[in-house]
């Protein structure tokens, strides 16, 4: 019976041949059957049912599914059985391609992976093959659900005889369907191999089991199998090698790269097939990352050798690699290079140009082997070459002036005699809050917007909004909420008794859609004596989101003490001073926690608080008394760090720096007595003891605002999490450092022990951040850089804080003018390094970073323990840069002095 064609209509196989439709037990034995979640039963009872049947039971599918979606998780088994025969029912009722393409990928029903597509293909068995291959491209473009309901498309794919769906979702699907110890048969046999293969070498994201580990030898590697399959000639060699090489060149994560690499690898092209893509490699050379730009760099080294690499592809490919930091990758080519010029002097001309692309670099050794390099075949090249090749020296660095000086004579021209600038970025000055949206249109736009919860100024701006529209017209703003989240499920009663769902619970709240109870629960609670530092600043926001569900909408809430007036989160004096006004005139106590989030938040300590704190007291109100004591309060909040060196264990075991690391809050009055519970931690309410938790991925970004007038506070509150940065493998814990940076406050051995965290960071974006948070604090004349190396040497030391990734966040930090300010970080620190009983490995380029800084600043004087290594054999990179170091101490005294911008 054809019950769908092309065009989706509705047809009868048999002129009237049926005549009435089924009665209505027949349907009903299907909704049975779907009910008890007997799916595999389904296609039998609908053989029965006509066009005008299926369209009746149609009706009933869907109320059952809509009723199956209201359920909640404790009927969970029950909801998945159902929506099992409620798939394939569906299935067989629709007659529209499109609609049942739309079913039989809804995101409720296909919750799990379909492995066994019987069913479903048993109730479609008899439509047109057009249809089929209709509904079967329709799937194939939802990479989740063609990869998810693999089978199913396939199976559609085979019946219809349509064009195999080359898509993302298809091919992960295809991938994971074939990939076992008969992989390479199951290939060979496929007649989708070579559209998909060719799919699988395209995507900018590999198919997981292209990508596993195992080695060559084993039945899973897809590697090792491709290459079989172009050996017996099932796949094109040519293609294949095109596919590889142009995905490599589009560059991406290695995660990505490795699977055509190895591809590439094993195919192993011939002399011919490397010579026709030299732009290929040159381009790989210079642009990707650098596994794949190191094999590229060996295919261009190996046709170099044999001659058959041109001159002007090697020197574009050579300055484009000392272009590139990876040290392995520099010396390679300079090497390269060589070699070919030793064999070829003539074309010196045109590649020592591109040499001098390794003066500017940032290792010295890289600079010594070029200039050598170009000192060994500069009478190789004319005059107007010569002279090029002297105004390039002018990058190079201090340290190889005076071989730069004997090489070009006269015309590498006369160094800068001018004092020394430090250059450091401008200091950051307060950026203002905008005010809250003036419509409710423009306020919806806030809350829809994406990563609300991930941007704390809009964030805020939003809420506070909220509550001043809901206070205005609540039914405007309800109505406005309603339509603005069609997707949300508004009718049912929500509970949120795990956690916070962000803005939205007050939202739910304005809608009357949570329960008092809950409610009610969640404002009492308070954290146990046990918590841990980041649940206590994730608390804070909770009360607040709860506090304000309880009171949106009502003459209680008019507005938010607590938004902030500057993006650091922090609240001018005055403004406070003001709002407390307009709540005096208005009758209205502040609510407990958003009056105490308003609290830390107020900046204190300069003239502007004074005063504020006068008119706050002429207030004559509770609240603004409680302003006044706090503004003049300067040690309101404090918190003591120790961090314990590692000690008590056994070598072999690992004692990771979070659970050294303890915080205490001490006892403060104020806080404990006047402050809501969700605040006590800040008054000594938690233990001061090490504890290892999962919290520091929670409402991150949100952290820093919550305490931006005591940074000293906020960094102790931020190491725990940091921690898991450094001899960990988390990411993104430094987010916070550059708000730490610009807040308000003393700064202490928190606001340091944060700077050093995040400079010897597991990630070089987290690095980075952290490098930022130390310019900002040197600009503002508030970095003890004594401090801070003083924390860097002992960490480094004890083995807690890997060198390498200090040098990378230091070396960053001076390339931007800042060599003063390294130095005098690295100062402090390298005493303690030098004179440790066992040479610190990676300390080398640590030295060369202090070197360069000391040779380009003109700092003077010596340094504890540098002579005694520099005074030893060998030509080790450590006794060679504490050579260079100590030199430049000794020269600059006769630099002119310093001077900071």
């Amino acid at each position: 019976m054809g019950i769908g064609t092309e065009s989706g209509a509705a047809v009868s196989v048999e002129d009237g041949a049926r005549g009435a439709a089924p009665d209505g037990a027949a349907i009903e034995a299907l909704l049975d059957a779907v009910r008890a979640g007997r799916a595999h039963q389904v296609p039998k009872l609908l053989e029965p049912l006509d066009a005008g049947a299926r369209k009746k039971a149609l009706g009933k599918l869907k109320a059952l599914r809509a009723e199956v979606r209201s359920w909640d998780w404790k009927r969970g088994q029950e909801a998945a059985r159902i929506r099992r025969g409620l798939y394939v029912a569906g299935a067989g009722c629709h007659t529209g391609a499109a609609a049942a393409a739309t079913w039989l990928a809804g995101s409720d029903m296909l919750g799990w992976d379909l492995k066994d597509a019987t069913p479903v293909l048993a109730v479609l068995a008899d439509r047109d093959p057009a249809w089929l291959a209709d509904v079967a491209g329709r799937l194939a473009k939802r990479r989740n659900v063609a990869e998810s309901a693999y089978a199913l498309v396939h199976g559609l794919v085979v019946r219809s005889g349509c064009p195999v769906p080359a898509t993302d979702g298809y091919v992960l699907g295809w991938t994971r369907k074939v990939t076992d110890k008969r992989l390479l048969e199951r290939l060979r046999a496929d007649p989708q191999t070579p559209v998909l293969v060719a799919h699988a070498l395209s995507m900018g994201e590999t198919p997981g089991p292209l990508v596993w580990s195992v080695g060559p030898e084993a039945p899973t590697h897809w590697p090792t199998a491709l290459a079989t399959l172009v050996a017996e000639g099932v796949l094109d060699r040519a293609g294949v090698l095109d596919l590889c090489v142009s995905r490599l060149l589009r560059g991406g994560r290695v995660r990505d790269l490795r699977f055509p690499l190895e591809v590439l690898r094993l195919l192993a092209p011939t002399g011919e097939e490397l010579r026709e893509r030299v732009p290929d490699w040159v381009g790989m050379a210079a642009d990707a990352p650098s596994q794949v730009a190191g094999y590229a760099q060996e295919v261009l080294a190996g046709l170099a050798a044999e001659g058959a690499l041109p001159v002007g592809a090697l020197a574009e490919m050579t300055g484009a690699v000392l272009f590139r930091t990876e040290k392995k990758l520099v010396r390679a080519q300079l090497t390269l290079v060589g070699r070919v010029l030793a064999r070829e002097r003539g074309a010196a001309g045109e590649l020592l140009p591109a040499v001098t692309e390794a003066f500017g670099h940032e290792d010295t050794g890289v600079q010594e082997r070029a200039l050598k390099l170009v000192g060994t075949y500069l009478s190789a090249v004319d005059a107007e070459v010569r002279a090029e090749l002297a105004e390039a020296a002018g990058l190079l660095g201090p340290a190889h002036r005076r071989a730069a000086v004997e090489l070009f004579g006269d015309a590498l021209g006369e160094a800068d005699p001018g004092p020394y600038e430090e250059i450091l970025p401008p200091v950051p000055g307060p950026e203002p809050v905008a005010p809250p949206a003036a419509t409710v249109a423009v306020l919806v736009e806030e809350l829809v917007a994406k990563g609300l919860m991930e941007d704390p100024v809009a964030f805020e701006r939003a809420l506070d909004g909220l509550v001043r529209h809901a206070h205005r017209d609540r039914a405007a703003v309800a109505e406005a909420v309603r339509e603005a989240f069609p997707r949300a499920s508004w009718d049912a009663p929500h509970h949120f008794t795990h956690y916070t769902h962000g803005i939205h619970v007050v939202l739910a709240a304005l809608l009357g859609v949570v329960r008092r109870s809950v409610i009610d629960v969640r404002r009492a609670e308070a954290p146990e004596r046990d918590t841990c530092i980041h649940e206590g600043l994730s608390g804070i926001l909770e009360a607040r989101l709860w506090e304000a569900a309880a009171l949106v909408g009502t003459d209680e809430l008019p507005f938010l003490l607590a938004t902030p007036t500057l993006h650091t989160g922090a609240i001018d004096p005055p403004v406070l001073v003001e709002r407390l006004r307009a709540y005096r005139d208005a009758g209205v106590e502040p609510a407990p926690v958003d009056f105490a989030q308003a609290l830390l938040r107020v900046l204190r300590g300069d003239p502007a608080a004074g005063r504020a704190a006068g008119e706050a007291a002429a207030l004559g109100t509770p609240a603004g008394l409680r302003l006044a004591a706090w503004l003049r309060d300067e040690d309101a909040l404090g918190a003591t760090v120790r961090l314990f060196p590692r000690g008590g264990r056994r070598s072999s075991e690992k004692w990771w720096l979070v659970d050294r690391i303890t915080v205490d809050f001490g006892e403060r009055a104020v806080v404990r007595e006047e402050f809501p519970a969700a605040f006590h931690w800040l008054g000594g309410a938690v233990r001061a003891t090490p504890r290892r938790c999962y919290h520091w991925i929670d409402h991150r970004v949100q952290w820093a605002p919550v305490l931006p007038a005591d940074r000293e506070v906020l960094a102790a509150c931020l190491l725990p999490a940091m921690a898991h940065s450094v001899d960990g493998d988390q990411r993104g814990t430094t987010e916070p450092l550059t708000a730490l940076a610009e807040a308000g406050g003393p700064i202490g051995r928190a606001v340091h022990l944060a700077l050093a965290f995040g400079l010897g960071g597991v990630d070089s974006d987290d690095r980075l951040r952290a490098v930022d948070a130390l310019l900002v604090l040197a600009s503002r004349g508030e970095l003890n850089a004594r401090a801070l190396g003083a924390e860097l040497a002992w960490l480094v030391a004890e083995g807690s804080l890997k060198p390498n990734r200090l040098t990378d966040a230091v070396r960053t930090a001076a390339a931007t003018g800042a060599y003063g300010t390294v130095w005098a970080v690295l100062e402090a620190t390298l005493p303690e390094l030098l004179g440790a009983e066992k040479p610190v490995r990676g300390l080398g380029e640590l030295l060369a970073v202090a070197a360069d800084c000391v040779e380009r600043c003109g700092a003077r004087g010596g340094l504890a323990g540098l002579e005694a290594v520099a005074s030893a054999r060998g030509s080790s990179q450590l006794v060679v840069q504490a050579k260079r170091l100590l030199s430049a101490l000794r020269q600059g005294a006769d630099q002119p002095l310093a001077e900071t911008a």
